[in-house]
Formats: C-alpha cells, structure tokens, sequence
C-alpha cells in the first residue's frame, strides 16, 4: 500500500514530466518561429540583424556553406563555454534548440523568400525573431549563440535588459554588413529589424508592466485611502512625512498601480481634496503580490 510520501513523490514527479513537456513543446514552436524568420524574410531580402544568424548570413556571402550549417558551426565553441560556466542542464535544452533552428533554417530556406519588400520581411522578421527567443528564454534554454553570451553578460550585469543588451551587440554586426553587401538601405533596415526586435523582445519576457507610482499629500488622507481601497482594489502605504516649514506631521499616502487606474485615482483625489499635492512617476518594473515574483530567474 502506498504511503502519502510516496504518493506525493509520484505526483511531483508527474509534475515535473509534465513541465518538462511543455518547455519542450514551446522551445519547438519558438525554434520553428525563429527559423522562419531567418529562413523566410530576413536572409533572402540581405538583412543580417546581429547575433550568430547575422554573421552567418554575412559569411553565406562568403562561403558556399548554407546559412543553417553556418549557425550551427559557429555555435559549437560558444556551446564549449556554456557548458563550462552553466552546466549540462542549460546545454542540453541549448543543444535541441541550436540544432533544431539550425534544421529548420535550412528545410525552410527551400521556400523562398514570403517577401520581397525590405520594410515588410524586416518587421515581420524582427518579430518572429525575438517571439522565438522569448519563448525559449521562458523554459531557461537558449538557442546558442550570443543568446549565451547574453547570459553570460546579465550574470556581470544583472541590471541590464537582454533586449538592450542584444541591441548592443547586434548594433555591432549590423554596421559590419554595410561592407559585406555594400547597401547602406539593407543595413538600415537590419537596423530597424534589431530595434523591433530589442523592444519586442523585453515585451515578451517581460510584459507591459509598466505601472504609476503615486505620492499623495492631504489633510483627507483617510478618505482618499479608503476609496482608493474599496473602488480601485490597490495596496496603499502610509509614509510618515513631516513638512520643512510648517513641522506639521502628515501621513503620506503612496500607492502602486496599472497605468490605467492612475486617472481615476486622480480623480478621487480632486473629488475628496482638491488642495492635495500629488506626484506621480513612472515604475517600470514592480515586483510583488500582482506583479512579478521576487523569486523567478532574471532572463
């Protein structure tokens, strides 16, 4: 007969079949969705937008060596260095996706490019690419490359974006196309494809959001407080303060919100004391009950 341990091991374990499942299941379908932009829209229209798919696009010029094969080759001892510094958990999940987008790529390149305008292959490619990464940065891979050294760099930086830190190296490979294929309007569009690219990246690994944090001064304090509590649902701090000039002690009410409560908080605050001092700036990462966990991984 089974004991509650046991029962509960087997359950955790079915979990984490699961999990593991489902990572796989999504490291596929962003593999499949970073290949196609490659394959579809960027390397048959001359763009390289930075990382390793950049330089290989770049060196195809060069060499007879498809643009997947090149992927993969130059994977191979940035791989080496992923295994030294992160262990053959990363790399194993690092390995599928590598080899997988380096498949794709190439099963894929037989279709031709779906555009041939500049602008449209440049956006779309540029979303795709980094929907891809996104998606396997979620289950803790990478698809090889720079995304490694980028994990490398947010280990040193933690304060960092990887979408500006990807903009960054990108920028670098971008500008060395200029002399590979010897059209400045190609390597703009590159440029705007690694400038989508960043910004769509951090939306889709981070979310929108971004939020209001407010600071509200007012003899009504309570009042404003509560409505604040019972209408918009929000966590409400008091702060002491004390006035320089006045020494009058006050209760300073400071609170966290979505961008789209701040207007109603507004107006609550007009409504219970139109005198109030109210300040409010931008946040743009919370963490905490109802926004992100202190606890998940920086990606």
């Amino acid at each position: 007969m089974e004991t509650a341990t046991q029962k509960e091991w087997q359950q955790g374990e079915r979990k984490t079949l699961k999990k593991r499942i489902l990572d796989y299941l999504l490291m596929t379908v962003s593999c499949l969705c970073y290949a196609a932009a490659i394959s579809l829209f960027l390397d048959p229209n001359n763009l390289a937008p930075g990382g390793v798919s950049g330089i290989s696009i770049i060196l195809n010029r060069l060499i007879p060596v498809s643009t997947g094969n090149l992927i993969l080759l130059i994977n191979v001892p940035i791989l080496l260095l992923g295994l030294w510094k992160f262990g053959f958990k990363l790399i194993v999940s690092t390995l599928y996706c590598t080899v997988l987008s380096s498949v794709l790529t190439n099963v894929l390149s037989g279709y031709g490019a779906v555009t041939k305008d500049p602008l449209l292959a440049a956006l779309v490619g540029a979303c795709l690419v980094a929907v891809g990464l996104g998606g396997v940065f979620k289950t803790g891979a990478t698809t090889g490359g720079t995304d490694i050294i980028i994990k490398l760099l947010r280990l040193r930086y933690p304060h960092m974006k990887t979408g500006v830190l990807f903009f960054m190296i990108d920028a670098t490979i971008v500008a060395a196309s200029v002399f590979v294929f010897k059209d400045l309007d190609r390597a703009l569009y590159a440029g705007m494809a690694v400038f989508v690219t960043s910004f769509t990246l951090d939306l889709v690994l981070y979310g929108r959001d971004g939020a209001k944090l407010i600071y509200i001064i007012s003899d009504n304090s309570e009042k404003i407080t509560a409505r604040l509590l019972e209408e918009l649902d929000i966590g409400v701090t008091y702060v002491k303060g004390q006035g320089a000039y006045s020494g009058k002690e006050k209760r300073v009410i400071m609170c966290v919100m979505r961008k789209q409560l701040a207007p109603r908080t507004e107006e609550i605050v007009k409504e219970e004391d139109p005198e109030a001092f109210m300040i409010i700036s931008s946040a743009t990462e919370i963490y905490g009950e109802g926004y992100k966990s202190y606890f998940s991984e920086k990606l």
